[in-house]
């Protein structure tokens, strides 16, 4: 009887298992490196694509003009109506590799905007962890899928949110209940014990983060060597944008110095999160332990909920380094 009765939920869940297209909410440190802008580039064109569906993004770098660039990403790109929040209380000051966040206020030559936007007043913008509630109380049982591509404290201040307006379940098992799985670009793996960068940037919010994630929802890590060797040099973004100079992309390329060893590392959580594990070498599962030194130790075990991409060769990172491309060569025909 009791296996029988086992038996049957484990049927009715697998009947009720979300089998659509991924449900994609990015979290990313928008306003130093660029790749995060090629990733949340690539979730417009996957969604244009009908690949995935992109439900908002969260800025997890403190600055209103960093919250201001998502929203000129999102207009240019005719997704303005994909909500967008802004981290308060995160990470104190953290290091700045390319400064663009200013290049959304860029005037052409007649000093008029370059780019138009759809907010008004970012001190307005929700919270992250606010929109992550929101966002998730809305979604089918273990159906969306995050992408972290900067620092994890929206997503620590969520874990550790209360019942709300929104749901009725605290932080911990709204993300039980409501998430699929966590593409994280992070993690050091291997014998020597190495901080990691985002990870000890915010490592209060991150011990937070690792010890509240349950258990039960899957988590891959991409560790920075596996985009190290797909190079998007700025010659190349800016010739791949040969039809306009009106782009924010290329703006960002054209003003600022992008000759700083920024490589696609961020663009590998996105790919992985919309196209799945088939491009991808994994490491066994297992699970993550964070020291307090931002260290990643990482345990192998059959029952575990994490894995970890492993570096490709070059023809891998060849391409990998076309799709991001080909995305970046699309023409904006539309923009609203």
């Amino acid at each position: 009887m009791l296996m029988t009765s086992c038996k049957n939920n484990h049927q009715k869940e697998q009947q009720n298992e979300y089998t659509g297209v991924p449900l994609v909410i990015l979290d990313a440190d928008i306003g130093s490196s660029t790749d995060d802008l090629f990733a949340l580039e690539m979730l417009y064109r996957y969604e244009e694509q009908g690949q995935c569906r992109l439900l908002g993004v969260v800025v997890d770098r403190e600055g209103e003009a960093n919250a201001r660039f998502a929203d000129v990403m999102g207009t240019y790109f005719g997704r303005s109506d994909v909500p967008i929040a802004l981290v308060r209380n995160g990470v104190k000051n953290p290091p700045i590799w390319i400064d663009y966040a200013h290049v959304a206020a860029t005037v052409d030559s007649n000093g008029q905007p370059m780019f138009a936007y759809s907010i008004n007043d970012y001190s307005q913008l929700p919270d992250g962890w606010q929109l992550y509630r929101r966002l998730l109380a809305d979604q089918p049982d273990h159906s969306v899928s995050i992408v972290s591509t900067g620092f994890v404290t929206c997503l620590a201040q969520l874990l550790q949110s209360a019942p709300d307006s929104y749901s009725s379940l605290n932080g911990v098992e709204l993300v039980r209940r409501k998430v699929k799985c966590i593409y994280v670009m992070g993690g050091v793996f291997g014998e020597a014990e190495e901080p990691d960068f985002n990870f000890a940037q915010s490592i209060e919010f991150s011990k937070v983060f690792f010890r509240l994630w349950p258990q039960e929802v899957d988590m891959v890590f991409s560790p920075m060597e596996v985009g190290q060797n797909v190079e998007y040099t700025p010659e190349q973004v800016i010739a791949d944008v040969s039809w306009t100079d009106a782009h924010p992309i290329k703006q960002a390329y054209l003003q600022c110095n992008c000759n700083t060893g920024q490589r696609m590392w961020d663009p590998m959580a996105a790919i992985h999160a919309v196209e799945g594990d088939s491009l991808f070498t994994l490491s066994p599962r297992g699970t993550v332990q964070l020291t307090d030194n931002a260290a990643t130790l990482f345990t192998p075990s059959a029952t575990g909920n994490c894995r970890y991409q492993l570096p490709g060769d070059t023809t891998w990172a060849a391409a990998m380094l076309e799709r991001i491309r080909k995305f970046n060569k699309m023409r904006v025909e539309k923009r609203i």
